[in-house]
């Protein structure tokens, strides 16, 4: 915990809060002893009087605690958790407000007493501290200087203390984060396996559609482009520039219909689908597939799209000569590592291709380790869960 300085803005926020805390836990804890005569008046006030504390600490401490559902019966733990703190928080603030309250006015106190005797506060007169003796002045500023020093630690630790039995009564359990933890992980599978499912349907559209209207055209071209020869030039030309167009564009739709998820992959799985990655490489890849057992479609999807990338930015930076792709099931974790022998100098926060890597790996909770000191190699070990 870092110690705030005693001018500086975090030392009075933490005042502040410790100070006005006091008050608020006074009424809201007497209102939660008076409602308990009305049960159904108290169940509809519990969720307003959290509401005031949460903002209480957003406000001062800038500390978010999540909200829970709204108390729906009395049988409901974050029922009595919720009455618990409003019930408990009056004596938290008593002793904060005490503590922080004597060590700033003990500072004051202290670092005032040598002013003349008629501008300083009103002192307690004991017979034994004369207040013209320099020695007993100097105590008292030596006291004051310490104390202006602890009570920023005093508030610090009092608005800590707080917000920790805040955050156990008024946020959610360990059960209902584990809950709604669970949740999430099913929602985010749901939702990756729909984009996964959304991919392969744009596969096949264009596959079926716009990739056989393009071969069409194409051989429509070429067929013009062998027979019409006695076309005048600037139409033979046309033509022939036509079919070349044709042709390159039917290639680049091939090369993005295959990143977006080959056909291969689903129909005879990941061996066959990164040897046709490896093929078309500009230089010599040597592949390692031990897959005794196929994983999902999405994470198959994904170690694709890792083998693919890879070698893509292998390709346009790391000037290789050779490459080397190994993957294989290790009981439920599909291990992928790609080397390359280039120029190494590789980083995560280099370029978007490396970052796409890894929110893609992050997407299903997966691990990443990059190995590429300057001058290479460099080598990328992932590890993907299989279920």
């Amino acid at each position: 915990m870092k110690v705030p300085r005693p001018w500086s803005a975090r030392a009075w926020l933490d005042t502040a809060h410790v100070m006005i805390g006091l008050p608020v836990a006074v009424l809201l804890g007497g209102l939660t002893l008076l409602l308990a005569a009305w049960p159904p008046l108290l169940m509809r006030s519990v969720p307003l009087f959290t509401r005031v504390q949460r903002s209480r600490f957003e406000a001062f401490l800038d500390a978010h605690i999540p909200p829970v559902r709204s108390p729906s019966s009395w049988r409901s733990p974050a029922t009595w958790r919720q009455i618990g703190y409003h019930l408990l928080s009056p004596f938290v603030g008593f002793a904060g407000a005490v503590l922080v309250a004597l060590a700033w006015g003990g500072a004051i106190v202290g670092l005032l007493s040598f002013l003349p005797q008629k501008l300083q506060p009103p002192p307690m007169e004991f017979e034994e501290f004369d207040l013209r003796d320099g020695r007993v002045v100097a105590i008292y500023i030596a006291i004051g200087f310490v104390l202006l020093l602890l009570a920023p630690v005093l508030a610090r630790g009092m608005a800590a203390l707080d917000l920790s039995v805040a955050r156990t009564l008024l946020g959610p359990s360990r059960s209902e984060l584990g809950q709604r933890i669970e949740t999430l992980t099913e929602s985010r599978a749901g939702v990756i396996d729909a984009a996964d499912a959304e991919r392969r349907r744009i596969e096949r559209d264009l596959h079926d559609g716009a990739q056989q209207r393009l071969v069409s055209l194409a051989m429509n071209l070429g067929l013009a482009r062998a027979t019409l020869t006695d076309l005048p030039e600037p139409a033979r030309e046309a033509i022939e520039q036509a079919h070349e167009e044709a042709k390159q564009a039917l290639k680049e739709l091939r090369d993005f219909v295959r990143g977006l998820h080959p056909a291969v992959l689903n129909d005879q799985g990941l061996d066959a689908a990164l040897s046709g990655v490896a093929a078309r490489a500009p230089f010599p890849v040597k592949l390692h597939v031990d897959i005794e057992r196929r994983a999902t479609p999405t994470i198959e999807a994904v170690a694709f799209f890792i083998v693919s990338e890879a070698l893509t930015n292998i390709a346009k930076h790391a000037a290789a000569t050779k490459a080397e792709v190994s993957v294989r099931r290790e009981r439920e974790r599909l291990h992928v590592l790609v080397y390359d022998d280039g120029c190494g100098g590789a980083r995560l926060d280099g370029g978007t291709g490396l970052r796409g890597l890894a929110q893609r790996i992050d997407s299903v909770d997966g691990s990443l380790r990059l190995s590429s000191p300057l001058g290479g190699p460099t080598t990328i070990e992932v590890e993907l869960p299989c279920e």
